[in-house]
């Protein structure tokens, strides 16, 4: 049965803008158009993006699950300062820059299994489209022509300027003041960017108000808005794009009068050591490396334990405990066939199942849904021990399933393990010890016994046969 669906339950996330959680009521019955904030391709992702792009998968995930028909678009910001600079300091062109780092964004998104978005808009694409939002705002005098300066954005215009972030407008001045770089040709120290007048060597293009090229700001409206289109359902992204970029892509489109995001959702930053990950502080890690280190589940359930909303720790210790647990979980549903429980019965667990969607129904909360998911093995693992093989099949398939909700699947070998040993040759080894011991050749047994804790995998001989797992 497809439980996912038949379950009445009420969503409530947390509204950035609302600064509580609020009943999610979307655009369009059934419907969901959420647009994600993609990477600035001017270096290899780091953790920080893997974090990000596992929150709003999830997400997705879930909601498909229960029923809705989920649109995502998520951009690739593939012209900026950062990547003009890496260009200028590598002897290469914007656009080879933008497409090495491009390749290597999608590459470790596909390694984490993050689903691929509907539409994935790149920056250069809608530099037509952005010189119309910046014509129509100029046209309503909300933004103003700097000559050979470019166009900017008058933030005074906009009595709730400020409100994303939980700010007024005064309080945002008397911020700005305090800094020693504001520009005097601008009408107040907040106003950003909507177009900057080309520089030697940029690259540029022809508008009414010069050459030049984009701010960041109006990249992302151009694009969720061509995606989407207006009043879409959810806007997501990081916590440090909350201020100035959301707040500036809001102050844009309310400024034309028309609707945009209904909903602001932001996940929190990665702590490597208690502090924030950053290249200034010399903790930069890159995500290809974390991969490697545990596997791409055991970074998603890592990234699981703890609510996207708080920052997420991160460090050696914390992703081996996470690819450990990862072991445990396949060597389970091993455990499970070798006992013949049928894993591929529909028939679940519809209180676990009830228990589970509780806890995303509020804020996604996926660290209680994980509890819940994990106390299912337990109740299954001793089910098992008693010889009740119908309530260890029906804690079993369901929980199963709920991790494959969350986009973990148990039992898939992730492509680098730890140990640097795979499941077929452990399979293999397993096999050779049996026919050892069948043959009463004790002395090999043991040593495939010691071969395979010596490679970190731990035999566990039971009634139903042997059971393995990585320590």
């Amino acid at each position: 049965m497809s439980v996912g669906t038949e379950i009445d339950v009420s969503l409530h996330i947390y509204d950035t803008m609302e600064r509580q959680k609020v009943p999610f009521v979307p655009r369009t019955e059934g419907e969901v158009a959420m647009y994600v904030c993609g990477p600035t391709v001017y270096d290899v992702p780091h953790l920080g993006h893997g974090r990000t792009a596992l929150t709003y998968d999830v997400i997705r995930r879930y909601l498909e699950w229960t029923g809705w028909n989920v649109t995502v678009a998520s951009n690739v910001t593939d012209i900026d300062d950062k990547i003009i600079n890496r260009a200028e300091s590598e002897g290469r062109t914007e656009p080879e820059v933008a497409a090495e780092f491009t390749k290597a964004y999608d590459e470790q998104m596909e390694r984490l299994d993050v689903l691929a978005a509907e539409s994935r808009p790149h920056a250069t694409q809608f530099i037509e489209g952005m010189i119309g939002i910046i014509a129509e705002l100029v046209e309503l005098e909300a933004a103003y022509v700097v000559p050979n300066k470019g166009v900017y954005f008058s933030v005074e215009g906009l009595s709730d300027y400020g409100r994303l972030a939980g700010r007024d407008l005064d309080q945002l001045l008397e911020d700005a003041g305090q800094r020693v770089d504001v520009d005097a040709e601008k009408r107040s120290p907040l106003d950003f960017a909507l177009w900057k007048s080309a520089k030697a060597g940029e690259p540029s293009w022809d508008t009414p108000w010069g050459s030049g090229r984009p701010g960041w700001h109006t990249e992302c409206v151009a694009m969720s808005l061509s995606a989407l289109g207006p009043g879409f359902d959810i806007h997501g992204g990081g916590d440090d794009l909350c201020f100035p970029h959301h707040q500036n892509e809001w102050a844009q489109v309310t400024a034309t009068g028309e609707p945009f995001a209904r909903y602001w959702v932001h996940s929190a930053m990665v702590n490597v050591a208690g502090e924030k990950m950053s290249k200034s502080l010399g903790n930069f890690t890159n995500l290809a490396e974390a991969i490697d280190t545990a596997g791409p589940r055991a970074l998603r359930l890592l990234a699981m334990q703890t609510h996207y909303r708080r920052a997420m720790e991160m460090g050696r210790e914390a992703l081996m405990a996470a690819s450990t647990a990862i072991d445990r979980l396949d060597a389970f549903r091993r455990r499970m066939a070798a006992a013949d429980i049928d894993l591929t019965d529909d028939e679940t667990d519809s209180s676990a199942v009830a228990a589970f969607n509780a806890a995303m129904e509020d804020d996604f909360g996926t660290p209680i849904a994980l509890d819940h998911t994990f106390s299912l093995v337990r109740g299954a693992n001793s089910a098992l021990d008693n010889g009740d093989l119908t309530t260890a099949g029906l804690q079993a398939r369901t929980a199963l399933m709920l991790f494959s909700v969350l986009g973990i699947e148990i039992g898939a070998a992730d492509q680098a393990t730890v140990s640097g040993i795979d499941d077929a040759e452990i399979e293999r080894l397993i096999e050779q010890r049996k026919e050892a011991r069948g043959g009463k050749d004790f002395a090999t047994a043991d040593q495939i016994r010691d071969q395979l804790a010596d490679a970190g995998v731990v035999l566990e001989d039971t009634p139903a046969g042997v059971v393995w797992h990585r320590t």
